[in-house]
């Protein structure tokens, strides 16, 4: 805390050294909702150079030397603002765009000026469109801002309906997950099939699949950065949508006009409500359903300070008649406070709480067993953001964490069964980071920064040490709160763009990342139940450094944009596991882990149309990820599951009329890389199968085609009503979800192969509503 209050200080002295130049700043706002534009672009009309982005609370500064300007400001979706300013002083200045008449009152999210693909500096980013996000059909009909971003090149679906995915070639785990700064540890509903995120709540959709800003870590693969909307500050209003499978209803509205808003959004799905037509006793009393609730508000202190607090709270709930119950969740606080200390300086202070924990019930006919596991994380950041001049922002701060991970609390009511409790774990993780985007000439620009990371694992309990064959050696006591093993990374970061023309440039990119929480499951699929632990004396810091560089292109008047990256990444510390590895209930599951070296590398391409009655795009991803890990294949490289060699998506929306709207999609890709027996035998008259290659088979490819169409029923500036209807894989393909392996019955010398597949044709239908 003091170094922040060093750093503030010397910052403020050197605005003392240069007041020949004045700064004008303020708030880039929605006119009708008072909802701030996060990336609206602010410049200088008589010299184009002279520009500045407002940040995720739409705050910018812009500073040049006294005199006369006409200030422009851009914003996708909204007509452009100019007006003419003197600065002999500082100005403090709000600024209110209003949408353009051909855009709905549903904002898109993204701050791009038209040619941001090309100009901006960010190397790997993608950003998501809310008014896409609903045009594009989904499992369920469920606008799903995480099956829309697995439509994209380098991401990767986890699998068929899965909200999961794969970045560049990490594992799924490797992913940082953001809502509202609070991490979200499962962002999924019913084992995949929907997301966390409900994005009639969601403003802005921001993910960095390399180099991403100092201010991010804790993970190796990507940061998917997730804001809430703030509420209409300046009228009430009430949206929602009517499905065959899920409802949702949202409210919003001011609570003081001008000074704050609040935000209430809740959704439910209701499979539960069908299965109790049954007349089987086991699946009418059986329940299968989620819910989830976003809350926000905020409100102006005074003319330099801000704050909001906003929070998610759901909750899944599985069960098998009166024998077996599973519930699961997230829940997720922060409180942040924005202070400008001068036209330059501006500070965010946020203190943030994230909870994830399931719950498993199990009737054994004398009694209950209950297994519960949670996720407790204390976080508090201050970030700095300091507008020095038009060609440098600096960003600095601090973060630090407290971990708290229960991995199974085990409890029965038969008071005749004996249970061994897993130990809580704890943690510490700190980090400084400071970074600078500059403007190095008209066509040279980069960001650079530096991110110093810390991870302490904390007592008390028995510390396992163990051998080479995952056998423990020695068991250590540590008292409560002790320091038994910390780990210190230095993680550089760079994005640079140099501009060829003013339509194409070349960027290029690296980070450097570091991870101490792991995701420990040795399934196909990905379970509530997997255990996430921390690093210690045996599972240690997992690296990955990855460069990347890329060509960017537009056509057309910046309506066609076109582009290709290529990336090399290498991952140390990577973690598999044994054969026949018992990773649940495991208090020495460190022993059932194998460690080893990784490398992803591939190339990919976009091809995006953004205005016209037929908008969309096409994606194509060339890669391939391996391990190398002692004990396993020989000590040869392998694949790692996530691998997919061809990954191809096609997205199209078409507005036939003012009435219709048509969308379709049509993915394809490489089976997911897996094993499979190579060989079988018998002992004790039983048939054994026997197991060579790590991942050397695959499963069959994948492809499918959905389709979907938009009714608007009602368009006016009060109210909107719509119906939309959607077919998830329209041609019917069955799809592999798993292949298991038996003897046949008519030929033991013969073995059979059965695949298992989830969904074709599935329907749906659901009226959205806005006024």
């Amino acid at each position: 805390m003091r170094l922040s209050i060093l750093a503030v200080l010397i910052l403020m002295r050197f605005e003392v050294f240069a007041q020949e130049k004045f700064t004008v700043s303020g708030h880039v706002k929605d006119s009708q909702s008072g909802e701030e534009m996060i990336g609206a672009i602010i410049s200088i009309k008589e010299d184009k150079s002279i520009h500045a982005m407002a940040n995720s609370y739409g705050f910018f500064s812009l500073t040049v030397p006294t005199g006369e300007y006409v200030l422009v400001v851009k914003y996708i979706g909204y007509q452009p603002f100019e007006q003419k300013i003197r600065l002999n002083q500082n100005i403090a200045l709000d600024i209110l765009l209003e949408a353009t008449k051909f855009e709905t009152e549903e904002v898109i999210v993204t701050g791009k000026k038209d040619s941001e693909n090309v100009t901006g500096t960010q190397v790997g980013v993608q950003k998501l469109q809310i008014n896409e996000i609903s045009k594009i059909p989904v499992i369920f009909g469920e606008k799903d801002i995480l099956k829309t971003l697995q439509l994209l090149p380098g991401i990767k679906s986890a699998g068929d309906g899965n909200s999961g995915f794969y970045v560049r070639g990490s594992n799924s785990d490797g992913n940082l997950i953001l809502l509202d700064e609070a991490v979200v540890y499962n962002a999924s509903h019913l084992l995949g099939f929907f997301s966390t995120f409900n994005s009639d709540a969601i403003k802005d959709v921001t993910l960095y699949k390399n180099a991403m800003p100092a201010n991010y870590g804790g993970r190796t693969a990507s940061v998917l950065d997730v804001k809430m909307k703030e509420g209409n500050n300046q009228k009430f209003g009430l949206s929602g949508g009517i499905g065959l499978i899920a409802s949702r209803l949202s409210v919003e509205g001011p609570m003081v006009k001008d000074k704050g808003s609040f935000l209430i959004s809740g959704r439910r799905t209701y499979a539960d409500v069908f299965l109790k037509l049954s007349k089987d006793s086991t699946i009418n009393k059986s329940i299968l359903y989620f819910y989830d609730v976003n809350l926000k508000a905020n409100y102006k202190l005074g003319p330099k300070d801000r704050i909001f607090v906003s929070s998610y709270l759901g909750s899944d709930k599985l069960g098998l008649g009166t024998t077996f119950g599973i519930d699961w969740g997230n829940t997720t606080a922060t409180v942040r406070w924005n202070h400008q200390f001068s036209p330059k300086l501006f500070l965010n202070t946020s203190t943030i709480y994230s909870k994830y924990t399931y719950n498993i019930k199990l009737n054994t006919g004398t009694g209950d067993i209950n297994v519960k596991s949670i996720i407790d994380n204390y976080n508090l950041k201050e970030d700095f953001t300091y507008f020095y001049n038009p060609k440098n922002t600096f960003s600095f701060g601090l973060q630090t964490t407290y971990h708290q991970i229960t991995p199974g609390q085990i409890s029965s009511s038969d008071t005749s069964l004996v249970f061994r409790v897993l130990q809580k774990k704890y943690a510490l993780e700190n980090a400084f980071y400071a970074s600078n985007e500059m403007k190095v000439s008209s066509r040279l620009s980069a960001i650079y920064g530096l991110r110093l990371s810390t991870f302490s694992l904390l007592g008390g309990g028995d510390f396992y040490t163990y051998n080479t064959k995952g056998e423990v050696t020695n068991t250590t006591t540590y008292a409560n709160g002790a320091f038994i093993k910390t780990y210190v990374n230095w993680e550089p970061r760079l994005s640079v763009n140099y501009s060829l023309t003013e339509t194409s440039s070349i960027k290029l990119g690296y980070a450097r990342n570091a991870q101490n929480l792991h995701l420990i499951s040795n399934s196909t699929t990905s379970y509530p139940t997997d255990l996430w632990i921390p690093s210690s004396k045996n599972v240690k810091t997992e690296i990955s450094n990855q460069v990347s560089i890329g060509y960017f292109k537009n056509f057309a008047e910046n309506n066609l944009e076109f582009s290709t990256e290529t990336y090399y990444k290498t991952m140390s510390n990577v973690i598999d596991y044994k054969d026949a590895a018992n990773t649940r209930a495991n208090d020495k599951v460190e022993g059932e882990l194998l460690f080893g070296i990784g490398r992803a590398y591939g190339i990919e391409f976009l091809l995006k149309k953004k205005t016209g009655k037929l908008t969309g795009w096409v994606g194509y991803t060339l890669s391939k990820t391996e391990k190398q890990i002692e004990g396993i294949n020989n000590n040869q490289w392998y694949n790692a599951r996530q691998d997919k060699t061809h990954d191809i998506s096609v997205v199209g929306m078409y507005d036939l009329s003012k009435k219709w709207t048509l969308s379709a999609t049509w993915v394809y890709n490489t089976g997911f890389a897996v094993t499979f027996p190579s060989g079988k035998y018998m002992m004790n008259n039983e048939v054994k199968f026997y197991y060579t290659e790590r991942n050397g088979y695959r499963m069959p490819a994948y492809h499918r085609l959905d389709i979907g169409a938009t009714y608007t029923m009602k368009k006016s500036a009060t109210r909107e009503s719509s119906l939309n209807f959607s077919l998830y894989n329209a041609y019917g393909r069955e799809n592999a979800y798993s292949i298991t392996f038996s003897e046949s019955e008519t030929d033991p010398t013969k073995t059979d192969a059965v695949q298992t597949s989830l969904f074709r044709y599935v329907p749906s239908i659901t009226w959205n509503f806005k006024y």
